[in-house]
């Protein structure tokens, strides 16, 4: 086993927050173990899917006490190296967004090193060729290699002339024909103008301090479609004085649109695509915190049970759609409109608004509810009971119970109506 190569594993092990790791060469028939760190039961059939994969093999739950999360990372191979294969595990599963990251982020950090010390190697060549060209087509080779690693595109923009030099991947990347001459005003007119912003702003600060930079950028490609890319660039100076920039360009699409469904299904509700009760509480908890709230309004709909039990639960989930377009259409100016139950809903207004145009909304919201309802040639009556708390002071908890308290008063009332909070 090789100790410094285990030592290696140990810091990319800790960097990433997984249990062990392992890299084994794979140019015979089984997998031979070359060096590795932490845990070391690992599943041989993970190991031979990784070997014959075409990309980066992630897997967030394999189902395996041993190693549940897996990725695995097939290394180019070197004249002076077999084929290697590195192993990232631990018995603990990853969300499918978080075992991508870690995948990108292990990828990055091959890269990163592997250009560092290739880097080294460069520069002290380099006081021995005085012929530029070649030195040039050394650190060519350098992207290239760095790039068919990690799976990313590797770039350099020289500060005296502003001259890029790209790897494929970052043609590919932008859908340009390789080889093509490229210039920063060609490359700056890819970028959405928000990404663009942010990355000048950052590029310009990383240059005046000599410093390194890693943002998430989207780009349109010249075919029009609409791309994600983890930027990262380090400078590159001579006696305090920039004069080359370089780093990577990878396509984080696939990740972002995870991580954006993650999101959206930890924020949203999928059925009305209204605010979930996750998002409320924790916006109606912010005023905890000192943010201000103006009122909260809690409705139910009335009767939505015999809607389910007599035309079914498809007409049902249609009829719950309806209420919430209508619910949206009523607040206009809210703050947030949630689902946050089967046929409960719940309003949070702004500050500022007078306690009649509070309930005069809620009046509204009643109105829409009655409209008449036709949904798979059923004719529904919708209605719903709708309870008002201004905000008077007290916290998150007493302006919910307040609320609470002023939908049953509505609820005893008859249904189809509303009724506000009156402190004793």
């Amino acid at each position: 086993m090789d100790d410094a190569l285990g030592l290696r594993l140990q810091r990319l092990c800790q960097l990433l927050g997984i249990a062990g790791a392992r890299l084994s060469s794979v140019s015979g028939d089984d997998p031979v173990v070359v060096a590795t760190w932490g845990a070391q039961d690992l599943a041989p059939e993970l190991e031979a899917r990784a070997a014959l994969a075409t990309r980066p093999l992630v897997i967030a739950d394999a189902g395996q006490a041993s190693a549940r999360f897996y990725v695995g990372i097939m290394l180019s191979a070197h004249a002076d190296r077999p084929a290697l294969l590195l192993s990232l595990f631990d018995p603990r599963p990853r969300s499918p967004m978080m075992a991508t990251t870690i995948a990108a982020l292990a990828g990055e950090v091959l890269a990163q090193a592997y250009i560092a010390r290739q880097r080294l190697q460069l520069e002290a060549q380099a006081r021995t060729i005085r012929d530029y060209a070649a030195l040039e087509d050394q650190r060519r080779t350098l992207f290239d290699r760095a790039s068919a690693t990690a799976r990313i595109g590797v770039w350099q923009c020289n500060l005296s002339d502003s001259s890029l030099l790209w790897t494929n991947g970052v043609y590919d990347l932008f859908e340009i024909p390789r080889n093509t001459p490229v210039t920063r005003e060609l490359s700056l007119a890819l970028y959405t103008e928000e990404s663009r912003l942010r990355m000048e702003a950052a590029r310009a600060e990383a240059i005046a301090r000599c410093s390194d930079f890693s943002l998430d950028c989207e780009i349109i490609t010249t075919s029009g479609k609409h791309r994600w890319m983890r930027l990262t660039g380090a400078v590159e100076s001579r006696d305090g004085v920039a004069h080359r920039i370089f780093g990577m360009k990878q396509d984080i699409t696939e990740e972002k649109l995870l991580a954006d469904q993650t999101r959206y299904l930890a924020e949203f509700d999928v059925m009305t695509g209204l605010a979930n009760r996750a998002q409320f509480q924790a916006r109606l908890t912010e005023l905890d915190a000192g943010r201000e709230i103006g009122a909260l309004l809690l409705l139910d709909l009335d009767g939505f049970k015999q809607v389910n039990d007599t035309y079914g639960h498809a007409i049902g989930d249609e009829s719950l759609k309806l209420a919430a377009r209508r619910l949206i259409e009523s607040c206009g100016g809210a703050d947030l409109v949630a689902r946050i139950g089967g046929d409960e809903f719940a309003v949070l207004l702004r500050p500022g608004m007078t306690q009649a145009a509070m309930e005069a909304l809620a009046e509204g919201i009643v109105g829409a509810m009655r409209g008449p309802v036709s949904i798979a040639g059923q004719a529904l009556r919708l209605s719903a009971s709708v309870g008002l708390a201004p905000y008077r002071g007290g916290s998150s908890e007493d302006l919910f119970r307040q609320a609470d308290i002023a939908l049953y008063a509505a609820k005893a009332a008859g249904r189809d109506g509303t009724r506000t909070f009156k402190p004793a």
